[in-house]
């Protein structure tokens, strides 16, 4: 029998139906049509378990004045999944209120909550926030599958990059840091490593907020401001209980860098997060932060940025021809690839299998700024943040944009997604 509140069982006759009619964005649409009349929580079934079939990582419900829009987002981009009545509506809204442990009574103020779908081989948590808005409430679901987590060799680096990874998550002390704006995929960046560096002799404590994945052999604790636990407090913490990685979801204020820094300088390897645009501002960011150069440097071993492109699907791409102005943008862009040669780019073309978008996945395009010692005595010296980006270029970093043009060169993804998400 089904719980009333925390949790959507699915069952194997259920998952088997639904892998066989939710193939994509299209189906899972006519599916959802075609059973509006239903109950509100078989409604709700078709509508979670698809966007979980089709690897979506958020659902979006939106009153507007005179129907409700429903979205979910693949591969980064929101897509229109169905509209329905206003009426139905609120019978979802209630139902997702009562699954998520909201007050229903209350539609405000923002509510958070979650709930669980369990299927028979697999749990996966849905995070769920409530929003205030003209027309009523928007409701916003994150999906965090335990099977979307993925390997350090899974994340699309190139050869050289995987390589340095491995060396800088084997050390046993220092910072490495990971930037970049939100729905960059740092998590998973991060998550990855501690995959790789968990092992019976590595004692491993995160403090998060909030805890997305639950990982096995690792300690994990999540951030309760309510009860006074924050990044800062739990972190000092955490170094008492002697481990010896530490992953720290987010550095946001002075106090957090201190410890964090004053860790890794301490035989701690830190694992943590910046929103930056690039690796090259970390280090002033941090500055800002409160910290000063002479305490950031010791402490830092490498500094990542990410972003996240769309694949081109492989079963419709095609190829077009490459423009002059295209051809010396990657003569000076990739001055050390030979693309005298280039006479085609990859384009999309879109097909069922990629809902007509011409992607299918999503892969990281990454720059590494590592502080060797020469680097940081250049640092320390108060060089322009132009000229610690020359330096860096200098002793071989490859720039976030010039990653992308190389898999663009590997047919992996298309110019324009490039210059879309990279500039």
């Amino acid at each position: 029998m089904e719980e009333i509140v925390g949790e959507i069982l699915i069952s194997k006759e259920e998952e088997l139906f639904f892998k066989e009619n939710i193939l994509n964005l299209k189906s899972l649409s006519l599916l959802f049509t075609k059973n509006i009349d239903q109950d509100i929580t078989y409604l709700i079934k078709i509508l979670m378990v698809g966007a979980v079939l089709l690897k979506s990582s958020d659902i979006h419900i939106e009153r507007e004045e005179e129907k409700t829009i429903i979205r979910i987002r693949m591969d980064g981009m929101l897509t229109l999944v169905t509209e329905i009545e206003n009426e139905r509506y609120l019978k979802i809204l209630s139902r997702i209120k009562l699954l998520s442990r909201l007050k229903l009574n209350v539609d405000k103020e923002a509510q958070d909550g979650r709930f669980s779908i369990k299927f028979e081989d697999n749990e996966i948590e849905i995070r769920v926030s409530s929003l205030p808005s003209e027309y009523g409430e928007a409701i916003v679901m994150r999906i965090l599958n335990p099977k979307s987590l993925i390997s350090l060799e899974e994340l699309g680096l190139r050869t050289d990059l995987e390589k340095l990874f491995n060396n800088e998550i084997e050390k046993p002390n220092g910072m490495i840091i990971v930037t970049g704006p939100t729905g960059s995929g740092k998590t998973t960046t991060l998550y990855a490593f501690l995959k790789k560096i968990s092992k019976p002799e590595n004692k491993v404590i995160t403090i998060e907020d909030p805890i997305e994945y639950h990982l096995e052999g690792i300690t994990q604790t999540q951030v309760d401001e309510k009860k006074g636990y924050s990044f800062a407090s739990g972190l000092r913490s955490i170094v008492r209980q002697d481990p010896d990685t530490i992953l720290v979801g987010e550095i946001r204020d002075k106090e957090t860098a201190q410890i964090a820094i004053q860790a890794a300088l301490t035989g701690h390897l830190v694992l943590s997060t910046l929103h930056t645009n690039d690796a090259i501002s970390t280090i002033s960011r941090l500055e800002s932060l409160g910290e000063i150069a002479s305490n950031i440097i010791p402490a830092v071993n490498i500094i990542i940025a990410q972003r996240l492109i769309r694949k081109l699907c492989p079963k419709c791409s095609s190829l077009r021809n490459i423009t002059n102005e295209e051809k010396e943008m990657f003569k000076k862009e990739l001055p050390f690839v030979d693309t005298s040669k280039l006479t085609k780019l990859p384009i999309e073309v879109g097909c069922e299998h990629c809902n007509n978008t011409g992607y299918k996945g999503r892969v990281g395009i990454f720059e590494a700024f590592v502080l060797d010692n020469e680097l940081k005595n250049f640092i320390l010296s108060s060089p322009s943040r132009i000229g610690l980006k020359e330096k860096a270029i200098q002793k071989g970093m490859t720039l976030i944009k010039q990653d992308g043009l190389l898999k663009v060169l590997k047919k992996e993804t298309t110019l324009e997604e490039i210059k879309r998400v990279a500039g």
